[in-house]
């Protein structure tokens, strides 16, 4: 038998393979592709700058696999987002040769980069995304975003008094410092977007006056998410944080939200005559450390929410307070050792800290632990140490003392709620989203002190709370509705 050469058997075998491999894949317009999403909404974006990659997936869930013969953006090279198919770019908005196997996947990845058109207000950008097969079928997915103008500011120092308006947010980068003598006035609805680390320094004044309807916003500057359905708004340690120096004085915050932060508000040790802060109708929030820190200072806090820290919620070192209406609750979802919801002290290490005022009057103190308030009082009795609750819900051990609490209630498990149950809705941890009204079954409702609230008619959240009967806290009870 004559025996055929062997350059002509293998090339016969890459042939024949090569035919098998074609007949694999299905050419039919009925075999369609699956896509996990049928539009991806980017949001407000900052102009100019791109978003972080969001990801998606394409399913092949036929017997045979497909070819992709073209995939293509409506805007071409116009389109703001940039899109990477198998490990590759589309080209002007476009591209083809992809394969999926049967009953297998292929990741998307994506970005936005809009461009800067100097613009107030959010600006739209729309484009569809198609996938077209080999068998003709085609698939879409609609890529929206919002592009949004800010006003950068890096390493500033406003030396005299300067305004921040609403018109369009703030990028801050590095640290925005008021210097000594200077004032910076936040008007109401303005957003503060800080980048990593970056830092408010007040060194003079702050004066931040929002309204209900407007508040003032103290935020990270990522605005994407850093997994599905999970933004880094919701992350702690985005930014820095405010800090009140020794020299800044009368300043003030009001409906304000300031969240996210590495820690929230710092102020430094200051005469104690004159009053460093007052804080009304805000949330602090969220916090990688503290809160709300003072050493030796003059403080007032009014129908307001501190929340959530890895440290504590408050902690103060000496000096005087005033607590009224307020809810500070620690819940920090994210790891172990974090604070107390509330932490006193007259003394640090050999360092005398008079605490001549801690006054909390309708507010509720509570967290997960057992005993969220530690106070920390020197050895030596000359050092005043001053503390008074009045009207308020506690989670810490029952205490009978007459002239330090009056008519307050304990957070205790004898109660048919308590810690995180005192709150409805209830938490959603995998979302990492809390809301701290009150469960109608809580001890906070009813028991606040009609004549304390009287500064606070409305609660946090504008409900009306002169019935004669005012919840502790600073949000009113909302009735539950029940099902028939």
């Amino acid at each position: 038998m004559k025996r055929l050469p062997i350059l002509f058997l293998c090339t016969a075998v890459l042939l024949l393979t090569g035919c098998l491999k074609d007949d694999e894949y299905t050419t039919s317009n009925m075999h369609r592709l699956k896509v996990s999403v049928d539009t991806i909404a980017f949001d407000t974006i900052i102009s100019g700058q791109p978003t972080n990659t969001y990801t998606f997936t394409v399913y092949n869930n036929n017997d045979k696999s497909i070819r992709i013969s073209r995939a293509y953006l409506d805007g071409g090279t116009a389109s703001p987002f940039k899109v990477n198919i198998d490990g590759s770019y589309l080209v002007d908005g476009n591209g083809g040769g992809y394969e999926i196997g049967a009953k297998d996947s292929m990741r998307i990845f994506l970005f936005a980069n809009v461009a800067d058109e100097d613009s107030d207000q959010p600006i739209a950008y729309k484009d569809v995304l198609h996938f077209i097969t080999e068998g003709g079928a085609e698939s879409n997915v609609v890529l929206t975003a919002y592009g949004q103008s800010v006003i950068t500011m890096k390493s500033v120092a406003l030396t005299s008094d300067s305004t921040f308006s609403a018109s369009r947010p703030y990028q801050i980068y590095d640290s925005l410092v008021v210097a000594e003598g200077a004032t910076l006035t936040v008007n109401a609805g303005s957003r503060l977007y800080f980048h990593p680390k970056a830092k408010l320094i007040v060194r003079g004044r702050l004066v931040a006056i929002g309204s209900s309807t407007q508040p003032i916003m103290f935020r990270g500057d990522r605005l994407g998410e850093m997994f599905d359905s999970q933004p880094y708004d919701r992350i702690p340690a985005q930014w820095g944080g405010i800090i009140f120096t020794g020299s800044s004085f009368d300043n003030i915050i009001n409906h304000c939200d300031i969240h996210s932060g590495t820690f929230g508000i710092q102020c430094d040790s200051s005469n104690t005559d004159q009053q460093k802060l007052t804080i009304e109708n805000s949330i602090i929030h969220n916090m990688g450390g503290d809160c709300l820190t003072a050493t030796m200072c003059k403080i007032y806090v009014g129908n307001s929410q501190i929340s959530n820290a890895l440290g504590n919620c408050v902690t103060l070192r000496g000096g005087a307070y005033d607590f009224i209406q307020c809810t500070i609750a620690n819940f920090y979802a994210f790891r172990g050792g974090r604070g107390v919801a509330l932490s006193y002290t007259n003394f640090d290490k050999d360092n005398e800290l008079p605490l001549t005022a801690a006054n909390f009057k309708n507010c509720l103190i509570t967290g997960f632990s057992k005993d969220e308030i530690m106070g920390s009082k020197s050895d030596n009795a000359d050092i005043p140490f001053s503390y008074l609750f009045q009207n308020c819900l506690l989670n810490t051990e029952k205490t009978e003392d007459a002239e330090t609490i009056i008519n307050c209630q304990w957070d205790t498990d004898d109660n048919e709620v308590a810690r995180e149950k005192n709150f409805n809705p209830e938490f959603d941890y995998d979302q990492l989203i809390f809301y701290f009204t009150l469960n109608e079954k809580s001890l906070a409702v009813n028991n606040g002190d009609p004549a304390i609230c009287s500064a606070y008619p409305l609660d946090l959240n504008g409900k009306n709370r002169t019935d004669g009967r005012p919840d502790i806290g600073c949000y009113e009870m909302i009735p539950q509705e029940t099902s028939e």
